[in-house]
């Protein structure tokens, strides 16, 4: 099928309250069978065939990206070269390195440059959308998503941190899987960092919604060179506007 941005829709439900009641006990939620199944089908298969992804990695607070055209052109010795230095940011300090494609955030106009994914983030921002949202989370002054796609591939990861960062006013995080094909082995898995060392989390799924307040320190796990499919996600934030002023 094809993809429109008006077509976004959220599977008919009756757990609204059980959701919201999970939400505010453990501050995270894994909302099951979210879309319309043809929908998130369509979506896994537009994301499978794009070809345009940035890969994002950071040195330190610098970000870079590179393409897979650039990474293709890279020498062995190159490419050992980088993945050494992503590997020893991790033991010092944040660092991550996955594939990404940029939305719009759902208070700007919408741009049209990724087709069907532009109208996801407006789709969350509005109407009875966002109203669901501030019900399941509590959070009555949520007033927008921002959002990107995101292509986890062996070697790709996003060590501990919380989503809090000055200004950006983020309540809460989300992350629709749309991995079809997943095995736990093969890791990115959406970790938790609790109290004394304890850990829990959720396995890449598909179809589902992942909801959790910020701040809360959480991770991404290494994805192993056995995966044979890359993991898929749509992520961002649910925050609020400066001026309190509604989408």
């Amino acid at each position: 099928m094809s993809i429109e941005p008006s077509i976004f829709k959220m599977q008919a439900r009756s757990d609204i309250a059980q959701l919201a009641e999970q939400f505010a006990n453990n501050r995270h939620v894994r909302i099951h069978g979210f879309l319309e199944e043809p929908l998130a089908a369509a979506l896994h298969r537009h994301l499978e065939g794009r070809t345009d992804w940035q890969q994002v990695l950071n040195s330190g607070s610098s970000l870079f990206e590179l393409d897979r055209p650039t990474r293709a052109a890279l020498s062995p010795a190159k490419r050992a070269a980088l993945d050494e230095a992503v590997w020893q940011g991790a033991s010092i300090g944040f660092q991550h390195r996955y594939e990404t494609l940029r939305l719009p955030d759902g208070d700007q106009p919408t741009a049209s440059v990724l087709g069907p994914l532009d109208g996801l983030t407006h789709w969350l921002s509005s109407g009875k959308m966002r109203t669901l949202l501030r019900r399941i989370t509590g959070m009555e002054d949520i007033d927008f998503a921002d959002g990107q796609a995101t292509a986890y591939g062996p070697g790709d990861f996003l060590t501990g941190h919380d989503d809090a960062v000055a200004g950006k006013r983020r309540l809460a995080a989300y992350v629709l899987g749309l991995t079809p094909i997943w095995r736990l082995e093969w890791g990115g898995l959406l970790l938790f960092h609790r109290a004394r060392g304890a850990v829990s989390g959720t396995i890449p799924g598909f179809n589902t919604l992942d909801l959790f307040a910020v701040p809360q320190m959480h991770s991404v796990s290494a994805v192993v060179p056995a995966a044979t499919q890359r993991r898929y996600a749509i992520t961002g934030w649910l925050r609020s506007s400066p001026s309190g002023q509604s989408v």
